[in-house]
């Protein structure tokens, strides 16, 4: 009975930390002031697309928008070099109606995990395992082994950030509409591969504090008990 007590605990803490990771790429993406502003500013975007910083924000707000599921399109018209226009041509609309999938998809593993964290932990209570012992010790288990297999994975990306880049483009993606024109298309502009290196570090930083509070939160816990 105890490995069962044991496997519940893992399963709920490998499923904690899918939820902490992909709230950490929300809190990134969603929650971050000024965070595009700076990026923006820093790979001089604006005189790449040839917009207004104002403008360029709208817009970013109308994709993040889209890509939570808060608006139905892409058709978003705005200034460029001065004339209005559609900011999103066809490419980049079906291209993106495949990221917001990605998106959404995250969203139904959350609630998903949430479910099975909920499921474990009732199951627990029903086996009558010590709860307050068992759950906190298998999160600092669990905690440690995926935070492993995960930093083992970001020292295989670190070493090719381009070339993984295309790996994970052509695992999730069955088309070619993510390689974009930077002549025709204003999307590779705004989010160039140097975006997506500064934002994967900020996650990753962002889901390392979050592992850690929950790391420690359970090591003292089971500290205090053992007194």
């Amino acid at each position: 009975m105890k490995y069962i007590h044991n496997l519940l605990g893992i399963l709920c803490a490998f499923a904690l930390m899918i939820v902490l990771l992909i709230t950490s790429v929300e809190a990134v993406a969603y929650w971050t002031p000024g965070y595009y502003e700076k990026e923006y500013e820093k790979y001089g975007v604006l005189e790449d697309v040839h917009m207004e910083m104002d403008d360029l924000l709208e817009v970013t707000d109308e994709m993040m928008a889209y890509l939570r599921g808060d608006r139905d399109d892409l058709h978003v018209p705005t200034i460029v070099d001065g004339q209005p226009r559609e900011f999103f041509n066809d490419r980049e609309i079906a291209h993106m109606e495949d990221v917001r999938g990605l998106f959404l998809a995250a969203i139904a593993i959350r609630r998903a995990c949430l479910a099975l964290i909920a499921a474990c932990v009732a199951a627990l209570f029903l086996l009558k395992a010590d709860v307050k012992r068992v759950l906190p010790g298998m999160l600092c288990a669990g905690t440690v082994l995926f935070f492993a297999l995960l930093a083992v994975l970001a020292g295989i990306i670190s070493t090719d950030f381009s070339k993984y880049f295309v790996v994970f483009h052509k695992i999730f993606f069955r088309n070619d509409l993510w390689l974009l024109d930077p002549s025709t298309d204003l999307l590779i502009n705004i989010v160039p591969e140097p975006f997506f290196v500064d934002t994967a570090a900020r996650i990753g930083i962002t889901y390392g504090i979050l592992v850690l509070a929950v790391f420690a939160a359970c090591f003292f816990w089971l500290r205090r008990l053992r007194r």
